[in-house]
């Protein structure tokens, strides 16, 4: 076994740990360890030894579990057989309509501030803290030995490496990857852009929500926030006009680009601000059948909530107001500070000042590929609700 530095850490950090959150903070690390970015062994007070876990000497997220044995050796098979359990969990969306999915979903996969997805032959990867980062040379052979993949990309461009003192970069660790790759899904196609595109290319969290929609979508159609239209192409295959709002005209470029693969010439894209193009239509007496409401995080932390809700409501009331009668809505948050019970919240009080009867047909989540962990909140942030207007 190798032997680690270690760090001594309160009870109540050692219960958090116990009680299966990986995350300990600067406040509860007693003593740090004498050492870099990397690999430590925890101990509590007592002097039990907790387990190994990767630390970040400046982060406020000091500690990540990764085993609740100490002094694990953190070497290229560990890395191995982690991460191909959690490519084996996702062998049924490999083997499915897709030819794009996320591999590594962090804390969700045992694997903590690491993230990994898949565009056909390439991986997009994003090493989150700097204890990760000190195994970027393990990670990435364990990568391509495991999927083959022909090209590595890190977006390391996130704010949250600033916090971890790593500077933010977009970088090639392997191969060669393109501008665009060509995804899949079910029965759609699209163009992801890894080295610049949202997230890590596109929005993979929406697959199965994008489907659920399409499936049900008819008559004149609404995809409001709809960057490069994953969610208009679904809709535009049963619906017969789809209107894609978004204030970016790069992103409605690209939705046309999107529209022309696929063989669809009724969508419209519509450079505006969904907030006043909303109030517009509602002005104007409009009406559609189908409306698609996928905002970015309104809620960017917990301070935020209070003026999130009031936009979620504001947008949501609106739509509501637009459906024809018997039309269906898809409204979703990523917001992680909005947790369910308060997105369900916010329906019902648009619900009811909207004066519609609606019926709620389907509450959507993450994908599988995304799993959320029920003690780790932190690894669940998107919800989604399937409305139908009864009046």
């Amino acid at each position: 076994m190798a032997q680690h530095p270690v760090a001594v850490i309160s009870s109540r950090g050692a219960r958090r740990w116990q009680d299966g959150h990986p995350w300990i903070f600067k406040s509860d690390v007693v003593t740090p360890p004498a050492a870099s970015a990397g690999a430590v062994t925890v101990r509590d007070v007592q002097g039990r030894v907790q387990g190994t876990a990767l630390w970040s000497p400046q982060s406020e997220i000091s500690l990540r579990f990764v085993e609740r044995v100490g002094d694990v050796a953190l070497d290229g098979a560990w890395w191995g057989a982690r991460i191909g359990a959690a490519i084996a969990r996702r062998q049924d969306i490999l083997d499915g309509d897709t030819n794009a999915c996320r591999l590594v979903h962090g804390e969700g996969d045992g694997l903590p501030s690491l993230v990994v997805d898949r565009y056909d032959r390439w991986l997009v990867v994003q090493l989150l803290s700097a204890g990760l980062e000190a195994y970027r040379a393990e990670i990435v052979d364990a990568l391509v030995t495991l999927t083959d993949a022909v090209g590595v990309l890190a977006r390391n461009d996130a704010s949250v490496r600033t916090r971890e003192g790593l500077s933010k970069t977009v970088e090639l660790l392997h191969g060669s990857v393109p501008e665009t790759v060509e995804v899949r899904e079910h029965g759609v196609r699209y163009l992801a852009a890894p080295h610049a595109g949202q997230k890590t290319g596109a929005f993979l969290d929406q697959r199965e929500a994008r489907a659920l929609i399409g499936g049900v979508a008819r008559g004149r159609a609404l995809d409001v926030f709809s960057y490069h239209g994953s969610f208009a192409l679904h809709v535009a295959r049963r619906a017969e006009h789809v209107r894609a709002v978004d204030a970016s005209a790069a992103a409605l470029a690209r939705v046309e680009a999107n529209a022309a693969m696929n063989g669809l010439v009724n969508i419209e894209p519509v450079e505006a601000d969904a907030f006043d193009f909303l109030r517009e239509e509602e002005k104007a007496g409009a009406r559609y059948d189908t409306i698609v409401l996928d905002p970015p995080a309104f809620a960017k932390n917990r301070a935020s909530i209070a003026g999130a809700v009031r936009g979620y409501r504001d947008i949501n009331l609106r739509a509501m107001k637009l459906l024809a009668p018997g039309g269906m809505l898809y409204t979703a948050s990523c917001s992680y500070h909005l947790t369910k019970p308060d997105f369900l919240a916010m329906l019902r009080e648009a619900a009811a000042h909207s004066g519609r009867r609606m019926i709620l047909r389907a509450l959507t989540g993450q994908p599988v590929d995304h799993p959320e962990l029920l003690t780790v909140p932190e690894t669940g942030y998107l919800k989604g609700a399937l409305l139908e207007a009864g009046d």
